[in-house]
């Protein structure tokens, strides 16, 4: 007999591990600008209470906590097959959330609400909802003893919203934690839409601080306006940046939905007076790579273009006929306006961020787009540019990387984010039928 066919997720029991992950939600948000720090163990011990019955003595289960900072566990399920030597992973279902702010939903974000179909609260299309569905996969290999060739690995991982290296997957790796998982596939369960992802983008982070000169603006052409020339020389940035890192051929071939971009997310300057022309301001944003692009030649030409236009700062258009950012006279502090870039991160850090473009040849792409079709009546991989920690660098390691994902794109990190209990059971089946076609 089948396992993937003999089997079907308990909606009961799957609702209430969701709503015991949900719960907890408050105490997983992960942005460290905001003072949120998660506390992964309160959604990992949830888990772990869930795979009790089926683990050590009570069960073939083997679950461990991978700790590498207090409080802020990984969670690795192994299920031992027969052959030492293959594997089947399922690892980046995390257990750390994006923030909620509870003012804005129609529910409350850190309770699970279902609404037919719909599940509520924050985390249960990114990610919690995995996590509690493939626990429960885990639990019914268990429970079935069901009979496999290949080892099956899960691993729910921390820290995956945010905060920094030294916590999560990357330690893990480091560890050599995952490291049997070179003896077969690995699938990422953490995009969405219920279908192959096979490409995501890298993510770098800038800052272009900025100085003039500050003066009173009835006499603009005695100051140097940070914000104007702030928004010159990023207009300049973003032209040098297109023209170096134009839409990629292989794009098309992986389906992504968008090109390589360069934007500007955020802008600060002095609170001064509003009859001030400002000395400061800062322009930050982010960078999204296409995986056809190397993150060190991005890195080298934003430093040269930078310093190009230090060179030549007087060439930069103006803004009307007072606007200017090189200043002459002897009582004259600041004679030319400066450019500073600040990268989010140094390269090797940024690189955890690097985007993916997975082996369409490799088996276990085959197997995914395989049980994709029987549940879902077809297959459609797509290519995002949106990011994962790490897949890149595990893919150099070595490692097969695929990504899947069930929840909703529209509801990622949105308010009022929900999944579908219908989605869930069918990747229930999907990823049943994904240990037996790598089989």
């Amino acid at each position: 007999s089948s396992f993937a066919k003999d089997t079907t997720l308990d909606e009961k029991s799957f609702i209430t591990l969701l709503g015991k992950l949900v719960g907890e939600s408050k105490h997983l948000q992960n942005n460290e600008a905001q003072g949120l720090i998660p506390s992964e163990i309160k959604s990992a011990d949830h888990v772990c209470e869930f795979l009790a019955p089926y683990s050590g003595k009570n069960g073939p289960l083997i679950v461990e906590k991978l700790t590498y900072v207090k409080d802020r566990p990984n969670v690795k399920i192994t299920y031992k097959g027969s052959d030492a030597k293959a594997t089947i992973g399922i690892v980046g279902c995390h257990l750390d959330v994006v923030p909620a702010n509870p003012e804005k939903w129609i529910v409350d974000p850190f309770k699970l609400t279902v609404k037919g179909d719909r599940l509520y609260g924050r985390g249960t299309t990114d990610c919690l909802g995995h996590v509690a569905l493939v626990s429960h996969l885990m639990a019914a290999l268990a429970e079935k003893k069901v009979k496999l060739k290949r080892t099956v690995v899960a691993l729910f991982i921390a820290s995956e919203e945010g905060g920094g290296p030294g916590v999560g997957v990357d330690m893990v790796v480091k560890h050599k934690g995952i490291a049997e998982l070179h003896n077969g596939p690995v699938y990422w369960v953490d995009s969405a839409d219920s279908q192959p992802c096979v490409g995501t983008a890298g993510s770098i982070r800038w800052h272009l601080h900025v100085k003039g000169r500050l003066f009173h603006s009835g006499l603009p052409h005695k100051g140097i306006n940070s914000l104007e020339l702030g928004m010159e020389a990023l207009k300049e940035l973003q032209d040098r940046f297109y023209k170096s890192f134009p839409a990629h051929p292989d794009e098309k071939v992986y389906s992504f939905m968008c090109p390589s971009t360069m934007k500007p997310t955020q802008m600060e300057s002095e609170k001064g007076s509003l009859n001030q022309i400002p000395a400061k301001c800062v322009i930050s944003g982010d960078i999204r790579l296409t995986p056809f692009y190397d993150m060190k030649d991005v890195y080298e030409k934003m430093e040269a273009w930078v310093k190009d236009l230090n060179d030549n700062i007087e060439k930069l258009p103006t803004r009307g006929p007072m606007s200017k950012y090189v200043l002459e006279g002897e009582d004259v502090d600041v004679k030319r306006g400066v450019l500073t870039l600040e990268w989010g991160s140094p390269l090797e850090d940024a690189r955890e961020m690097e985007g993916i473009a997975c082996n369409m040849k490799s088996s276990g792409f085959k197997a995914l787009v395989e049980a994709t079709k029987e549940v879902k009546g077809k297959a459609t991989p797509y290519a995002i540019t949106g990011s994962l920690p790490l897949v890149r660098k595990m893919q150099r390691a070595g490692f097969d990387l695929q990504i899947a994902g069930y929840g909703l794109s529209k509801t990622y990190h949105a308010d009022n984010e929900y999944c579908l209990l219908s989605d869930m059971k069918d990747a229930y089946h999907i990823l049943s039928r994904l240990i037996e076609l790598n089989e």
